[in-house]
């Protein structure tokens, strides 16, 4: 056959050893992944095959256009971006902000990335745009949407952007692309609420080059006296599973070291392979590269060169499937609240449910994404394909939270405002709750000024929120990593 008719082959049979609903796949005479010579719609077809029976529909259904988990890194090759666009290692190049429609006329900055192009332009959080290059006409419509999501995730190097800073000033700003190291933390900072102290955390992205700062920002909530943290996740869409277990280690209570944090659940099949089946599989073709990308050479692997991935052991009783609780840190919290939204995914789920069981946890927003698997990369030809490998559960064994983990307090956020600022709708539900117990908005004070609110007619409906929000921001990653040693 030829390359892509080899390219169609590689994708199915791998999906048929690794994809977490393998067993919903047909074979490969009825699939004939040979009819396909565009890789993304294969993809598509293969991940819209097993069916929820809760909802009646895909497990990967999101819009009809693309699957909810799976996808294809390209890179940059054949004149394709890759779907992980903002590498989860922190090297960025790109303007370092996104937007956010907080009316059907009012589009905002959403946020931006400390150190970016956009940071040394002046753009915060809640600054209000009004022209994209010379366009002033930046309100909610399908052709606008499309223009913006050309403006800011397109080829071009630079931008010119009109906006209005939360000082009430107008601003204009000539944004160009540049490379950037990506931090994710966004704001920290420590909060009096009566007589408490309670730390809050913004975080944008489980990369992998932030440890030590993650570290440092626990360590100084805990010299400060915090006894319960909020942690900002509207906007994390996931990352790194290795990320997301030293937050949870941070939060953890010390009584919790040793017990299962939680388990990897990968398919039947993969947890009962044996000796002929690994040597025999198309796992021997994928190599299990170090952190560093390099092969780890052993003379005790199946092919007695280096270790593939039908090396590893995929038992969900073997002890490396299973996590467990070591507390790092000396901050010691009684209380977690989770800011989170639709776009709360992945390693950001992963973290909430593996804390639920061990401490007292609030989630404040709306109902988040919906995504308890996760996968490593199978490397095919010039691209890397992601597709749904195991699931996680919790301590408890609870996970299949493919419908979102739902909140304790239901409510929408004020784009407006900056981080930081206590009267914004989502922290004001956490503070407010430190304070009295319940969820009722207080009168606290501000940390910075914003426009002012739009009426309630102007406010879009929230599936245009959603079409709008993953529009634009397009280097938002929604996934679960796991390094496979």
């Amino acid at each position: 056959g030829s390359r892509v008719q080899l390219t169609a082959d590689s994708m199915f049979l791998y999906a048929k050893d690794l994809y977490y609903w393998r067993t919903d796949l047909p074979d490969y005479a009825t699939f004939n992944p040979r009819q396909y010579t565009d890789n993304d719609k294969e993809l598509f077809a293969i991940s819209q095959i097993a069916i929820n029976p809760q909802t009646q529909k895909a497990y990967e259904f999101r819009d009809g256009l693309s699957p909810k988990y799976s996808y294809i890194d390209y890179g940059l090759k054949g004149g394709k971006k890759s779907s992980l666009k903002a590498d989860l290692n922190g090297n960025a190049d790109d303007f370092g902000f996104s937007a956010i429609f907080y009316s059907q006329t009012d589009l905002r900055v959403k946020y931006v990335y400390p150190n970016s192009p956009a940071d040394k332009a002046g753009l915060t959080r809640g600054c209000r745009i009004t022209s994209v290059n010379g366009q002033s006409d930046v309100s909610y419509t399908p052709s606008n949407l499309t223009f913006l999501n050309n403006a800011f995730f397109g080829d071009n190097p630079s931008i010119d952007i009109k906006f209005i800073n939360l000082s009430g000033e107008s601003k204009t700003a000539t944004v160009t692309r540049t490379t950037y190291t990506e931090n994710p933390i966004l704001y920290t900072h420590v909060f009096t609420v009566g007589t408490k102290k309670v730390g809050y955390f913004v975080f944008n992205s489980f990369t992998n080059n932030v440890s030590a700062a993650i570290d440092a920002a626990f360590a100084d909530f805990a010299a400060k006296g915090a006894t319960e943290v909020v942690v900002d996740l509207r906007y994390n869409g996931g990352g790194y599973v290795s990320t997301a277990k030293q937050i949870v280690n941070l939060l953890a209570p010390t009584a919790q070291n040793g017990n299962t944090m939680f388990t990897y659940y990968y398919n039947d099949y993969l947890q009962k392979l044996t000796a002929d089946q690994r040597k025999n599989s198309i796992l021997t073709h994928q190599p299990n590269l170090d952190a560093s990308g390099n092969l780890q050479l052993s003379s005790n692997s199946i092919n007695k060169k280096y270790f593939t991935l039908a090396d590893l052991n995929y038992s969900s009783t073997d002890a490396s499937n299973i996590e467990k609780f070591s507390k790092s840190g000396s901050l010691n919290v009684s209380r977690v609240y989770f800011l989170v939204s639709g776009s709360t995914a992945s390693a950001s789920e992963l973290t909430i449910n593996s804390l639920k069981p061990v401490t007292d946890v609030k989630l404040i927003g709306t109902t988040t994404y919906g995504k308890p698997v996760g996968f490593f990369p199978i490397h095919i030809n010039d691209f890397d394909l992601y597709i749904p490998e195991f699931e996680t559960k919790n301590q408890q064994n609870v996970g299949g939270y493919y419908a979102g983990l739902t909140v304790d307090k239901e409510a929408f956020e004020d784009p407006t405002k900056n981080w930081g600022d206590s009267t914004e709708t989502l922290l004001n539900y956490a503070l407010s709750y430190a304070k009295t117990g319940a969820f009722t908005l207080l009168p606290l004070k501000t940390g910075s000024s914003s426009q002012q609110s739009v009426k309630l007619a102007a406010k879009l409906s929230p599936q245009e929120l959603k079409v709008a929000s993953f529009a634009l921001d397009q280097n938002a990653f929604q996934g679960m990593v796991r390094d496979r040693k």
